[in-house]
């Protein structure tokens, strides 16, 4: 029996070799024990979405895809720190730091493995407008960006969107991001992100990857 349309459509966006993960703010200081974003913290854990992640990432490792982690940074003495939104205050506020080197900013170590990539940015809320992160992908030939992390309240929405009006196919994991309220989030989801991007499950990117081998 053939696939339908949409599972053929699927696979030909997860080639391994026009494909990369990006894990946004997957970061201690972000999700890990010492988050300021406490809610968030604790919504991450209420939808087991590191289980997802490590799922889709070892999978991806395997298929030989990259993995991106976008972290978030200050520069030291917090040189061109954003102050332009409540958002800013507020973690300021919750004692968010992310100094460079400092453990806030490095990437949950149960999802971080030797050869994945680390691209810090120190401004904006998304890695494709606060780093070289487009010109990168695109030098590499990829032009399918498989988005897990968070939040599905700014950061997620901030990063799809920017990656389809560069041209990018984008692929969001449902199981694989989360927002707060974590019923707020399945809305942006279904209602907004539905509409630019490709949404399926951990479950079927893995399947699909597991056949390929990275060697």
């Amino acid at each position: 029996m053939s696939e339908s349309p949409e599972a053929d459509r699927l696979r030909q966006l997860l080639d391994p070799g026009c494909s990369a993960v990006l894990l946004q703010e997957l970061q201690e200081g972000v999700v890990g024990p010492s988050s300021g974003l406490q809610a968030l913290a604790t919504a991450v854990e209420d939808v087991e979405l590191i289980a997802a992640v490590k799922a889709v990432t070892s999978a991806a490792r395997q298929a030989g895809v990259p993995v991106i982690h976008c972290t978030a940074e200050n520069l030291d003495g917090d040189f061109g720190v954003n102050t332009n939104a409540r958002i800013f205050a507020a973690a300021k506020k919750n004692g968010m730091k992310n100094r460079a080197g400092s453990t806030s900013v490095q990437p949950m170590p149960e999802i971080h493995e030797p050869g994945d990539l680390v691209l810090p940015r120190y401004h904006g809320l998304s890695p494709m407008t606060g780093t070289p992160l487009a010109s990168l992908l695109r030098n590499q030939s990829i032009s399918t960006l498989v988005v897990l992390g968070v939040s599905l309240n700014l950061a997620i929405p901030n990063l799809v969107f920017d990656a389809v009006n560069r041209s990018f196919n984008v692929v969001l994991i449902r199981d694989g991001v989360v927002g707060v309220p974590i019923e707020y989030g399945e809305m942006v989801l279904d209602h907004s992100l539905s509409l630019v991007s490709s949404v399926v499950t951990s479950t079927q990117v893995e399947a699909i990857w597991r056949e390929f081998d990275g060697s």
